[in-house]
């Protein structure tokens, strides 16, 4: 156990990610409270129980992620993406202070929630790749598996006190403080970017400006078998399958008949499955395809119990497996894509990643949201268990035609030639 634990948490022993994934815990606690914060406003204090409302919501904040594909990928391969994630801080920053404000003082209307989900998620989409690609700066291809999945545990061990911090603070002083706390918490990412060592850094190569950078990056995915199984199997789950804020919202108001502390603690409970996924993954050398296969799989099964969980806390326990799944699937698509990337190409394949597996949202959050409005949560959610399955089904077809079931990566010449992964 000893020895797991150590290889687990190995990255932890780099001074300059260690600094960042502290900074990424306070700052991603503070983003959970905001996301509940929104759901929580948008469908008991602006709309009489709208699920589509907050599927439209959903849907303006992830858009970005798709319209500008373009640009976000491209800066995050030739800018500095220290500077550059300084500079999208800043900005989510001030717009959850913006939007706490306006709550707080009563002023804030349905439409002021959809522009500032959208100019969220716009910052957001150029944070993204120049984050996660910042990641092998600081640790190097050798432990780049593991630390995205600390990345991925750290998210969601921040989704486990974010949503039961937002129930409390919603229940005791109102919506509003849930914007003004995650606005303070981008301070703690921008004080670890500027304390990083920077000589300790070892960057990336850059990619040259070109006219046609976005178009060599679709082409890079597209010529890729595997890539392009993944971005499908991506695309299935991100827009179908990952609406959790109509999941759990419309169980716990119309199937449950709880509050927002009931609310938040149905969200701490998946939160309980994802940081036992991410523990399971910290722990692999490297990812294979098999465990992305296993995700999808457990995914639709678990959502096929949540739908029909006759009580709250089995259909918590439900969600635990659908955290588990979630995660497995997530951290082993996006390890596998960077690892397998050419570095020049890097930012740009994370962005397309992005961009698929969010931007579906505005064509399935609105979609999933109506179904809940009309047919109700539990059919909703019946979605999400389909697009499982379905997805589960695409990667069998990728593997069976590779005739590789068990190699963790395809053979690329950007591993291949790395002399540390060897």
């Amino acid at each position: 156990m000893r020895l797991w634990l150590t290889s687990a948490f190995r990255s932890l022993r780099i001074y300059n990610y260690r600094l960042w994934a502290i900074g990424a815990l306070v700052s991603n606690i503070g983003t959970w409270i905001q996301t509940i914060g929104q759901d929580w406003l948008v469908l008991t204090e602006l709309t009489h129980n709208k699920a589509s409302a907050v599927g439209i919501a959903m849907g303006l904040q992830f858009a970005p992620q798709l319209l500008l594909l373009p640009w976000t990928g491209s800066a995050a391969d030739r800018f500095d993406q220290r500077k550059l994630m300084m500079v999208t801080q800043v900005v989510m920053g001030t717009l959850a202070l913006l939007l706490g404000l306006l709550t707080v003082t009563g002023q804030v209307a349905l439409w002021h929630v959809y522009v500032f989900a959208f100019l969220f998620g716009s910052a957001a989409a150029f944070d993204a790749p120049a984050r996660q690609t910042f990641v092998a700066d600081m640790v190097g291809h050798k432990d780049l598996a593991n630390a995205v999945a600390l990345n991925s545990l750290t998210f969601n061990g921040a989704r486990m006190v974010g949503p039961a911090v937002a129930g409390i603070v919603i229940a005791s002083v109102g919506t509003g403080w849930a914007f003004l706390i995650n606005g303070a918490s981008f301070g703690a990412v921008l004080i670890s970017l500027m304390m990083l060592r920077r000589h300790e850094l070892t960057p990336s190569p850059r990619a040259r400006r070109t006219k046609n950078g976005f178009r060599e990056g679709l082409a890079y995915v597209w010529n890729r078998p595997d890539l392009r199984a993944l971005m499908i199997m991506l695309f299935i789950m991100g827009t179908f399958g990952m609406n959790f804020a109509i999941f759990i919202s419309t169980m716990a108001v119309r199937v449950f008949g709880t509050g927002a502390h009931g609310f938040g603690m149905l969200s701490s409970m998946m939160a309980i499955g994802t940081i036992c996924g991410g523990l399971l993954a910290a722990g692999r050398e490297r990812p294979y395809f098999a465990h992305l296969l296993a995700g999808t799989a457990v995914f639709g099964i678990g959502c096929t119990f949540a739908a029909v969980a006759p009580s709250f806390w089995l259909f918590g326990a439900s969600l635990t497996m659908i955290g588990i799944a979630s995660l497995t699937f997530l951290q082993g698509s996006s390890a596998l894509m960077q690892l397998s990337s050419d570095p020049i190409m890097r930012g740009r394949v994370m962005a397309i990643r992005m961009a698929i597996a969010m931007g579906g949202t505005p064509i399935g959050a609105p979609i999933v949201g109506w179904i809940a409005d009309h047919f109700g949560p539990r059919w909703a959610i019946g979605v999400g268990a389909s697009a499982g399955i379905i997805a589960t089904l695409v990667g069998l077809r990728y593997v069976l035609r590779s005739g590789e079931p068990v190699r963790p990566w395809a053979a690329v010449p950007a591993l291949e030639a790395d002399e540390e992964l060897t």
